[in-house]
């Protein structure tokens, strides 16, 4: 987990899980190397299987879930659901649903966020941008 001591230029990690690979490219691809100017580069953390997101949170090394909720067989409203169960501080999740009126399932989930297939670039970016600020230390911009 990204600590006040870390180097603002660090990238920031971002786990995509989804069992279709054109899902996790769309994703990487609506938000690049870079989803906005004031927030460190972003490194895409590619996963197919219930197993490896499990590992890779208990890694500790994720700034940043977005969860496939149509993946199969373990779809990310409930993997979303377990990994705010159980990681203490679990980072921010975003949920990825099938329509627009299956936010509030995201909410049973615990997930910070929700966003309908197909994939607006623009308002996955807003999405994620916002909780990834909330990652990185804050800096001084004082002026003389």
């Amino acid at each position: 987990m990204r600590g006040v001591t870390d180097s603002t230029t660090a990238p920031l990690k971002v786990l995509v899980y989804s069992d279709d690979v054109n899902t996790r490219q769309q994703v990487i691809l609506a938000l690049g190397r870079r989803p906005h100017p004031d927030l460190p580069e972003v490194e895409y953390i590619e996963v197919a299987t219930e197993p490896v997101v499990i590992a890779n949170m208990d890694a500790g090394h994720v700034d940043l879930v977005i969860l496939d909720g149509e993946a199969v067989p373990a779809g990310g409203m409930g993997i979303a659901k377990q990994l705010k169960d159980e990681i203490y501080l679990c980072p921010p999740v975003v949920v990825l649903t099938g329509r627009p009126q299956d936010a509030w399932l995201a909410t049973w989930s615990r997930a910070e966020a929700a966003v309908p297939h197909p994939i607006d670039p623009i308002q996955l970016a807003e999405t994620v941008v916002g909780l990834l600020r909330s990652r990185v230390p804050a800096t001084s911009t004082a002026t003389s």
